[in-house]
């Protein structure tokens, strides 16, 4: 096979040292961790779990590097989306929150917003969403073939209902026609809801909820062919309500350690 007899004992002697002792201890780690997590999840995600469970120094770049030498990248799918200027200009509705994404606990500022999610049979459907800014959880969420005002005041009043009831939430959105409709200001009004809203065409100023859509299609909607409403709607649970949940939970339990 014309291999150097020194190369052939120098292998078969050879002794693995601390450093790969650990480094395939790692592998076996991330690989698990991949596979747990529908193989979405890249190296960031895949390091802070790790560094949850015992290796509180490692770093991105050696699990990054690990995850080269398995073979194993995240699947998820990136999608071009195009932001333009559509919205009308409603000069008299406030921006309170000013892109200040920070809470320091539930129930201070909710940001709400539309997705669009494909069927084969019934076309294109549409998922309002509610999360909350202080522990990124999805609080409430309405799912529907149409996407108009009772959509978003039905995401509006699960979430009201789902933290029992919050008095003064800053509500963020927008300036889509569904949430700056007179029927959605009444409904957040009489809900006790303070409305805030995004500068006209400008996705920035709603950034967490735009990542979670973002999020959304790259882990669970652009891996999947839905055939149906139906099937899209119970896809959708399981992910906002199982897979989503956990991750946001084992965030919040560490922001409440270092606290």
């Amino acid at each position: 096979m014309k291999v150097a007899r020194s190369t052939y004992y120098s292998i078969l002697n050879h002794k693995a040292s601390n450093r790969e002792i650990e480094n395939n201890i790692l592998k076996s780690k991330i690989f698990k961790v991949y596979c747990d997590n529908r193989k979405v999840y890249g190296s960031i995600k895949i390091t802070r779990i790790l560094r949850d469970n015992g290796y509180p120094k490692l770093s991105v770049n050696r699990v990054s590097r690990l995850m080269k030498q398995l073979g194993i990248r995240s699947i998820t799918i990136r999608k071009f989306k195009n932001y333009r200027n559509k919205q009308n200009e409603h000069s008299e509705l406030k921006n309170l929150v000013n892109q200040n994404f920070s809470a320091q606990k539930p129930n201070q500022i909710w940001l709400s917003d539309i997705t669009y999610i494909h069927t084969i049979k019934h076309g294109w459907t549409y998922l309002a969403s509610v999360l909350d800014v202080c522990t990124r959880k999805i609080v409430g969420y309405s799912y529907g073939r149409k996407m108009d005002r009772s959509l978003v005041i039905s995401a509006l009043t699960n979430s009201w209902q789902n933290q029992n009831y919050p008095n003064n939430v800053i509500l963020h959105s927008d300036r889509g026609s569904q949430y700056t409709s007179s029927e959605y200001i009444a409904a957040a009004e009489r809900m006790g809801f303070r409305l805030s809203y995004s500068k006209k065409g400008c996705p920035f100023d709603n950034a967490p909820m735009e990542s979670f859509h973002s999020v959304l299609k790259k882990e669970e909607v652009y891996l999947k062919h839905y055939s149906s409403f139906y099937e899209a709607n119970i896809r959708l649970f399981d992910y906002i309500n199982g897979f989503y949940w956990c991750y946001t939970k084992k965030v919040d339990s560490k922001k409440r350690k270092m606290v």
